[in-house]
């Protein structure tokens, strides 16, 4: 997220001294992304953060494969994911390609004994049940229904829940998140008619300073393998950074939509992106207003990229027989457009209450086996005329 962020303690020079009371300095460590070309913070530790003790553990967790190449419209029944105690083992790939991963998951504990860092993507988490902490090195972020969690690249995090009833749509991108670039002036700041604006990003302002020696536990995972590496101090010894690089929270209730006498496309529902996708917040908002307008979203060709929708709540008009937690894929290749009906009954209708989120990949994406196993069968034959 372009825009500066001050946490704790820093002296007023980067790059010079800055010592502790007791005259000894803190640790400095550049925090950046894309090189030295990216977004980066500069951060101080109690202790030199790159003490490993030892590496216990390495195991691979990447997705199997059950579709390489997919051309079937498919409907996945989220919410039969089985919730699991622990917090990375609940987490289950059902889409994947080159640049991106799209995972449910559904936790039943807060990370206890372990933190963790993914070195190979950034992650987008949306909460779609459940609230509570999300603790990281440069500070901690309170979270609920509805939220966005951005965790950049390389961030060490603990996430605490509130209760067992816990549901995730994470989307992990190996390529950095931003927010879109029509919606920036060349300085950063997001214009009058973005959607939503800086004072609506929720920063971290609670830092926890722990000055701490000892085994910690971090799993950190590179090129979809775990490594099980024990630090000799305590991760979240942070006593303040400053910068442009450090997780935030979004809600998506705070997005404001973008409405017009007729149907408007999909982008105006953008929310993130990258330069492999797009992520997209459907909330509920007016309906086009023309007088003869319909409502429904028109057909159209999947050409160029593959699209994911996560349905959170609602009605969701254009769709026939869908419940909440469930994922419809339309794959690159073919024509999708509302369900028999759809388009009739949305004429006269002047709001949708529905909430969805929407990821379109610009690479064809892969089914993995957790997947397909929640795959209902018969989606793509849904637009059947009887």
């Amino acid at each position: 997220m372009p825009f500066y962020h001050k946490l704790g303690k820093i002296p007023p020079k980067r790059h010079t001294q800055f010592r502790k009371p007791d005259g000894s300095l803190y640790s400095e460590q550049l925090f950046g992304t894309v090189g030295f070309d990216g977004m980066y913070s500069n951060i101080y530790h109690e202790h030199r953060p790159t003490q490993v003790k030892e590496i216990k553990a390495q195991y691979n967790v990447a997705p199997k494969i059950a579709r390489a190449n997919n051309l079937e419209s498919l409907r996945l029944k989220g919410f039969d994911v089985k919730p699991e105690k622990d917090y990375l083992s609940s987490r289950k790939t059902v889409l994947t390609n080159s640049d991106c991963s799209i995972i449910l998951a559904a936790p039943q504990e807060s990370q206890k004994d372990y933190f963790y860092k993914n070195t190979d993507a950034d992650e987008l988490i949306f909460i779609h049940k459940g609230s509570g902490k999300l603790r990281t090195f440069l500070g901690n972020l309170d979270f609920k229904y509805g939220d966005y969690l951005l965790i950049p690249r390389g961030i060490i995090y603990k996430i605490d829940f509130d209760t067992k009833d816990n549901r995730l749509f994470i989307v992990e991108s190996r390529r950095p998140i931003y927010t879109p670039k029509r919606y920036r002036n060349w300085f950063g700041q997001l214009l009058e008619h973005s959607p939503y604006c800086e004072r609506d990003i929720r920063k971290p302002q609670e830092l926890e300073t722990r000055d701490e020696k000892g085994e910690f536990l971090v799993k950190v995972k590179k090129q979809d393998d775990i490594f099980e590496m024990i630090y000799a101090t305590h991760p979240f010894d942070v006593v303040g950074y400053d910068g442009y690089n450090f997780p935030y929270a979004f809600s998506i209730h705070d997005f404001e939509p973008i409405t017009g006498r007729i149907h408007q496309p999909p982008p105006v529902h953008q929310t993130f992106e990258t330069d492999a996708m797009v992520i997209c917040s459907f909330v509920p908002r007016l309906y086009d207003y023309h007088p003869l307008s319909i409502p429904a979203p028109y057909n159209h060709s999947n050409i160029d990229s593959d699209e994911v929708l996560y349905y959170v709540d609602g009605d969701f008009m254009s769709r026939n027989d869908i419940e909440a937690g469930q994922i419809t894929l339309h794959p690159a290749g073919i024509v999708h457009g509302p369900h028999p009906g759809a388009a009739e009954r949305s004429i006269g209708k002047t709001e949708t209450e529905e909430l969805a989120v929407m990821v379109d990949t610009f690479k064809p994406l892969q089914v993995t086996e957790d997947g397909l196993k929640l795959s209902d069968g018969t989606y793509y034959q849904s637009w059947l005329e009887e």
